[in-house]
């Protein structure tokens, strides 16, 4: 692609995001291309169109971008230095919320809906963030644990690995006290680090086997059932995008089904990066005209995703600076409560 078609592709995104309509060559040449004329825009706007990247509505139209215009809009985007003209204002509401994490991620959803008419969602793990009452790691036949996870209030979860190499039950003992000596009253997210440092000091001669059964708890506890949040689902139903019932429809069952959703979350929470899918990127059915963009955030230090369902004709600029600025001011959260008390 030369920097030309390039130039083109970014410009007719850019006007149809703020107008909503086909762009012309006369259009990008008087706003945006100058030095071109109407002639050489157009000629590259038939290539483009016949690579994929455009589309007309109707013969004598100006051109509409497809998919893949978004990905190069959005690459681009994302690869630049971005301001967060509301970063401030965000940071003060999620300061001025003394709430639980639940409230706390409700309210955030409610925020960031607000700000960019797209529906807003966020995810916690239920087992990553509840309170440990215990945990018992038990040998039930060869290199095969059966791990028994009580939770405050008395619910059990259990779950069975193999591990790749001899364990004796004596070191199985002592790595289970050791795990609950650090974990016993705290959620896993609080401890996970902590006890891969302390856990396994003085087990050396078994160290390989007890960092795999830390692993596998780990992957048992933070990849179960999310506890979801959204908000916005209502106001989208004014936008023009979402008048055709077919494309409300695939957002409300991604809702709805949740399994997509957690697979997608559970994707950019191992990534620990922005993650932004495209039309057909999208694994859920009939979301190939909507778009998602997910960043992970540790909200009181739990590992949670925040995310915005929206068109592709989305203002990803301002969607993208409020979902970083959101997730900036979680993870400093208890940072700024502290310095303020």
């Amino acid at each position: 692609m030369t920097e030309r078609q390039l130039s083109i592709i970014l410009a007719v995104v850019y006007e149809y995001i703020k107008t909503g309509e086909p762009a012309g060559s006369r259009t990008i040449v008087k706003k945006y291309l100058s030095r071109y004329s109407p002639a050489t825009i157009r000629n590259e706007m038939a290539d483009l169109e016949e690579l994929g990247y455009f589309y007309q509505p109707h013969t004598s139209s100006g051109r509409l971008p497809t998919a893949r215009a978004y990905r190069v809009y959005v690459d681009s985007v994302t690869a630049r230095a971005r301001t967060h003209s509301q970063a401030e204002d965000i940071k003060r509401e999620i300061l001025n919320s003394r709430s639980g994490i639940e409230e706390l991620l409700n309210n955030v959803t409610h925020l960031m809906a607000r700000l960019t008419n797209c529906v807003a969602v966020a995810a916690v793990p239920t087992l990553d963030a509840a309170e440990i009452q215990r945990i018992d790691l038990m040998l039930i036949g060869g290199n095969n644990i059966l791990a028994l996870i009580v939770l405050k209030g008395g619910l059990v979860h259990h779950s069975q690995f193999n591990l790749p190499y001899d364990i004796d039950p004596g070191t199985l003992e002592e790595l289970t006290r050791r795990i609950n000596t650090v974990a016993s009253g705290h959620s896993w997210s609080e401890v996970r680090e902590a006890l891969y440092q302390y856990v396994l000091g003085g087990l050396e001669e078994a160290e390989t086997s007890c960092r795999e059964a830390i692993r596998e708890l780990d992957n048992f506890l933070t990849k179960q059932n999310y506890k979801f949040f959204s908000s916005g689902a209502r106001q989208i139903l004014g936008l023009p995008h979402f008048q055709a019932l077919s494309r409300l429809q695939a957002v409300l069952n991604l809702l709805e089904q949740e399994k997509p959703l957690a697979r997608m979350i559970e994707k950019c929470r191992n990534s620990a990066a922005l993650k932004i899918s495209l039309g057909e990127e999208n694994e859920t059915e009939g979301m190939e005209d909507n778009a998602m963009i997910l960043i992970p955030a540790r909200p009181r230090q739990q590992r949670a995703v925040l995310g915005l369902i929206g068109p592709l004709r989305m203002d990803y600029e301002k969607s993208i600076s409020v979902l970083e600025s959101v997730a900036e001011a979680l993870n400093n959260e208890e940072l700024g409560v502290r310095s303020e008390e």
